[in-house]
């Protein structure tokens, strides 16, 4: 029985799961988005947000502990600098999981899972290509009241 059990296996041993969502933080801190499985990417929220809520206090125990889990000394720095700053006033809800789809190869479900405060880059970009969308847009229905009019000159 599972009472209490919190969290999955993931299909590995106890100490290779550690690695693993010791290595997606990483990545996840250094790059500010990922891309890994849906099943990856929920458990590593449960590892990655609880890390933040101490970079965001901001001692010295909370480096340490913050280090003895990360061992990457620049995404440990990145942490406190930017990312605690960023996201400190924030009560906590740190990452953000978005659902992709199906792999092709072996059917899994994969997942995007992001800083919710990063993702500002993404939000200009949709923003210009909406922008430009609407240009067009003006341009065609333009370019259609034209068509009409001549149309309508000609007595068509």
């Amino acid at each position: 029985m599972k009472h209490g059990v919190k969290g999955s296996k993931l299909g590995v041993t106890a100490s290779h799961k550690r690695a693993m969502l010791r290595n997606l933080t990483t990545s996840l801190l250094e790059h500010k988005r990922i891309t890994t499985t849906l099943a990856k990417a929920k458990e590593l929220r449960t590892f990655v947000d609880p890390i933040i809520t101490k970079a965001i206090k901001g001692d010295l125990n909370s480096k340490r502990l913050i280090m003895d889990d990360l061992k990457d000394k620049p995404v440990v720095k990145e942490l406190f600098t930017n990312i605690a700053v960023t996201v400190g006033d924030r009560k906590g809800g740190y990452t953000r999981v978005v659902r992709l789809g199906r792999r092709r190869g072996d059917a899994a479900e994969m997942a995007i899972i992001e800083l919710v405060d990063y993702n500002a880059a993404t939000n200009e970009q949709k923003k210009s290509i909406g922008e430009a969308r609407e240009a067009n847009r003006d341009e065609k229905n333009k370019k259609n009241s034209e068509k009409a009019k001549a149309l309508g000159d000609t007595g068509q």
